[in-house]
């Protein structure tokens, strides 16, 4: 009886074994399933030259390489239109972008979203002075907003938006400026009726020149904007593609903790999260409201 016992727990015990060493190198089996390349060339939209991206990027790179265990190679870009040229022309693999510049590499390339980085406090507003009398963004019919340039998510696309909301057709119902830097200070001197832009870039302004929210009143707050997207070129295999992905959550404080200084701190409190395509419909909507949405479709 013991015997018998002793027999039926060993064939458990062999059993399990062989499940278990099964199930591993059916796990190890799945990882090479997938085509890989040796290397991934990963390029930054808005970072020109290797120096600024090595300065930037450097620790986020390495950072990759160890999780991915993967060579990656830098990639320069001029800009996005650069980047997504790159994509479609099979020299770069991998990208970090913002969100305007998504769409239109999307449009382009079918570039394929994995995670994204989500800023802290990342909105658009709309401004006036404390001297201009308006109270409300329908009352700048007629009148001057400046913003930062086109294609800027929180610069130029979000606060197109925010006209849209209260009415507004910006093409014909008041006049837009790109002033860049120079938007807040056309505001001061009382050049200009509005400003439109990046919350951060109005409190950095307002703190910088000893000023407050009374000598700028907003007039409107907008929602969170879309985070700022890995991409991915459509070439890669899809399943290699949700590797990438699940490597990038898995380490993603240590992510999070290499990208804080880059651009400025821009990134200091972000958050990694999970993006699918229609997350940027917005930025769509709003190109095709200001009559260049073949450039985004």
């Amino acid at each position: 009886m013991k015997r018998r016992h002793f027999l039926w727990t060993s064939s458990l015990f062999v059993a399990g074994c062989t499940t278990a060493t099964s199930t591993s190198t059916k796990q190890s089996s799945t990882l090479k399933t997938f085509s890989q390349p040796e290397k991934l060339r990963f390029a930054v939209s808005d970072v020109k030259g290797l120096d600024d991206l090595q300065k930037d990027y450097g620790a986020l790179r390495t950072l990759l390489e160890e999780i991915l265990e993967k060579k990656i190679e830098f990639f320069p870009v001029e800009s996005y239109i650069a980047a997504a040229s790159a994509l479609q022309l099979n020299q770069v693999d991998l990208v970090f972008t913002g969100p305007s510049e998504y769409v239109v590499m999307r449009a382009r390339t079918n570039a394929v979203p994995i995670v994204a980085i989500m800023r802290q406090k990342y909105y658009s507003i709309v401004a006036t002075h404390s001297g201009s009398g308006i109270q409300s963004v329908a009352a700048l019919q007629g009148k001057t907003i400046a913003m930062w340039e086109v294609g800027s998510t929180s610069g130029y696309l979000g606060p197109t938006k925010l006209l849209i909301d209260a009415g507004l057709d910006p093409k014909v119902d008041l006049k837009i400026q790109l002033l860049g830097k120079k938007g807040l200070s056309a505001l001061q001197k009382g050049t200009i009726a509005a400003w439109g832009g990046s919350v951060n870039r109005y409190d950095k302004f307002l703190k910088s020149n000893g000023l407050s929210e009374k000598d700028f009143p907003i007039l409107v707050k907008g929602p969170t904007l879309p985070s700022d997207p890995f991409v991915a070129s459509s070439q890669l295999d899809s399943a290699f593609v949700e590797y990438i992905g699940q490597r990038l959550l898995q380490n993603q404080d240590r992510l999070l903790k290499a990208i804080a200084s880059a651009d400025g701190n821009k990134f200091a409190g972000a958050k990694m999260v999970q993006i699918k395509d229609t997350d940027y419909n917005m930025i769509r909507d709003v190109y095709k409201a200001i009559g260049q949405g073949n450039f985004v479709s």
